[in-house]
């Protein structure tokens, strides 16, 4: 097994929260996507766990996925959630991907590290992200899936 990029690593530190410590907030299940405009075949079943620290303003969440290229990748982002009504959010997210031998696939790369980021939304125990892309080999990508708070906020 490779070692960790450094870049990688320093990514993790910077974008995890004082209180991250104290253990994340919340735990979320990626189930899939769907690539919209896609110019060849891609990974639709990408299973993931990410953690997420809720913070005052922001949300910070790493994390792992099998990805749409069938191989492995790690996730940090930073994120801002509105409350449009009781149990249902809608924000926008942004983070650093680290696709292994795969950073040559998209057109904003440093190496294997990808700058990633779009649109979120969360109804009760749902989300859904929206990342738009260049429209290389694909205009557009939603991914989806489970969420669950671990630390009661009452």
């Amino acid at each position: 097994m490779k070692p960790i990029h450094p870049v990688w690593s320093f990514a993790f530190a910077m974008l995890l929260p004082t209180g991250a410590l104290a253990g994340p907030d919340r735990v979320s299940i990626l189930l899939g996507s769907e690539h919209f405009g896609a110019t060849r075949a891609f990974q639709e079943v990408n299973p993931g766990v990410f953690f997420t620290w809720e913070e005052q303003v922001f949300d910070y969440s790493i994390g792992g996925f099998y990805n749409s290229y069938q191989g492995f990748s790690a996730l940090a982002a930073v994120g801002y959630n509105y409350e449009i009504a009781p149990e249902f959010e809608v924000g926008a997210f942004a983070g650093l991907a680290f696709y292994p031998g795969e950073g040559d696939q998209f057109s904003v790369s440093v190496g294997d590290m990808i700058p990633i980021g779009g649109l979120q939304a969360r109804y009760r125990n749902a989300f859904a992200q929206f990342i738009p892309a260049d429209g290389a080999t694909v205009d557009s990508l939603l991914t989806f899936g489970l969420t669950f708070e671990l630390n009661s906020q009452d």
